[in-house]
């Protein structure tokens, strides 16, 4: 089980997870006229599958400046969120 998490494998199987989650729930969002904004949704997505990929990264002993980027961009979709969320109140 330890291999499987350093090597980074158990990370890409939550992320093809996360890939499926983004396919469901654009088709429900698509099906059904329901008040579910898939768009709303994709920035919280995106932040929380970039931190994934940045632990990834950190596993398999990636270039500091990749891990950096990816967190600079989960803070951005994060930032985008909240936004996002205020602003509809």
């Amino acid at each position: 089980m330890a291999d499987l998490l350093y090597s980074g494998t158990l990370i890409d199987l939550i992320l093809l997870l996360v890939a499926l989650e983004i396919l469901a729930l654009w088709w429900w969002s698509r099906q059904r006229n329901s008040r579910l904004r898939f768009s709303a949704l994709l920035p919280n997505i995106a932040a929380g599958a970039l931190l994934l990929l940045c632990v990834r990264l950190a596993l398999t002993e990636a270039p500091w400046e990749l891990i950096a980027a990816g967190l600079a961009g989960a803070g951005l979709c994060h930032v985008v969120d909240l936004r996002a969320r205020l602003t509809a109140r």
